[in-house]
């Protein structure tokens, strides 16, 4: 069970953005597309990750200002990234012990998916329950 065999049913554009985009323009492509990160790209590379507490802390400390800066003021960097060969449960792992909630996916130094933690936590769950229901045909047949 690798990020690979997540990626493998996906069909869906990920949405990125790049360190020029202003934050107020990040924001409302957030809104827009209900999602909580974007991974922030340049010349194919990922640089960054912008998400919603990038948002909230800046805020915080800086005010409504922030709004006008650039994404990649306020972006964290270096992202954390993932290869597609990594194991689900160490990619959980991962992302557990630092505490954050999407991962990029690369190959070299290009971004060829993106994952939540929603997505791994769905995999191991219908894989458990995959499990379960064969164990139990299994004792039924028995």
């Amino acid at each position: 069970m690798t990020i690979a065999n997540i990626l493998a049913g996906r069909t869906g554009e990920v949405y990125q953005t790049s360190p020029e985009t202003t934050v107020q323009d990040a924001i409302t492509m957030l809104a827009q597309c209900r999602i909580g990160c974007l991974p922030v790209v340049e010349d194919g590379r990922v640089v960054g990750m912008f998400s919603e507490r990038d948002v909230v802390y800046r805020v915080g400390t800086d005010g409504a200002s922030v709004l006008d800066a650039s994404v990649g003021s306020v972006m964290t960097s270096p992202p954390v990234t993932v290869e597609a060969a990594m194991p689900v449960i160490h990619a959980l792992s991962l992302m557990t012990k630092r505490r954050i909630r999407h991962l990029p996916v690369v190959q070299g130094d290009r971004m060829v998916g993106f994952i939540s933690i929603g997505d791994l936590v769905k995999y191991r769950i219908d894989r458990i329950e995959s499990e379960a229901a064969s164990l139990r045909d299994y004792i039924q047949t028995a």
